[in-house]
């Protein structure tokens, strides 16, 4: 039975491939990605001629009927997301899923990489020997319930967050009396790093408005 590799791709820094990750996708069938053509900027820096179709949020089941034929047929394939690792706030959890079940002879192998969830907890300077991970917030639906554990959570709390709803975010953490600690464009030329109450990150921000863009790493400790 063929294999199903779930490979970690760069998060910014084109120069974070493994070596490893460079190996497995040259020798697949079949690369699954996000977006064929962000992937295909990497692809082409690596020297990487594998073809490539496009699995994401969107795709119809009939999607995954093709990804499960083709590891039946015996051809290995990956799955790559368009940064960091598939499977985390990601798509590719139900595709590992959808595998394991309907083909449980296959074997699934992580080739692990870049993780912006990892990069952040790494250089934050804070105490995260534990920390609940929540992955992108929900827009509206149980958003404010999310804030209020937030608040009064022992345990310290990382999450992602898109530029158009940052502010937001931080206006929601006032008065909270935690320390708040956002890492922007992880890896990336304008990587920025800002930590205090949520009104001092708030402030921050809004005294450099062309710093709310990119992708940005919000954790929060009591």
């Amino acid at each position: 039975m063929a294999t199903l590799y779930i490979v970690a791709t760069p998060i910014g820094n084109l120069e974070d491939m493994t070596f490893r990750a460079v190996r497995v996708l040259k020798e697949c069938a079949v690369v699954f990605c996000e977006d064929t053509r962000t992937t295909r900027v990497l692809f082409d820096r690596y020297d990487i001629r594998v073809p490539t179709e496009s699995f994401h949020a969107q795709s119809p089941l009939s999607k995954m009927d093709r990804i499960v034929a083709l590891l039946e047929e015996g051809k290995d394939i990956a799955l790559v997301s368009d940064a960091g690792t598939p499977g985390i706030s990601d798509p590719g959890m139900l595709l590992v899923s959808e595998v394991r079940r309907r083909i449980p002879e296959a074997s699934v192998v992580a080739v692990p990489g870049p993780s912006a969830l990892a990069a952040a907890v790494s250089i934050a300077g804070k105490p995260l020997h534990e920390f609940v991970f929540l992955g992108f917030l929900p827009h509206k639906k149980g958003r404010q319930t999310i804030f209020e554990e937030i608040k009064t959570g022992e345990r310290p709390y990382v999450f992602y967050e898109s530029p158009h709803r940052i502010e937001k975010t931080l206006e929601s953490l006032v008065g909270c009396g935690k320390t708040v600690t956002v890492l922007r464009e992880m890896t990336k030329i304008h990587e920025s790093y800002v930590s205090g109450t949520a009104e001092e990150v708030l402030a921050a921000f809004k005294a450099k408005p062309e710093t709310i863009r990119g992708e940005f790493v919000v954790i929060v400790n009591a």
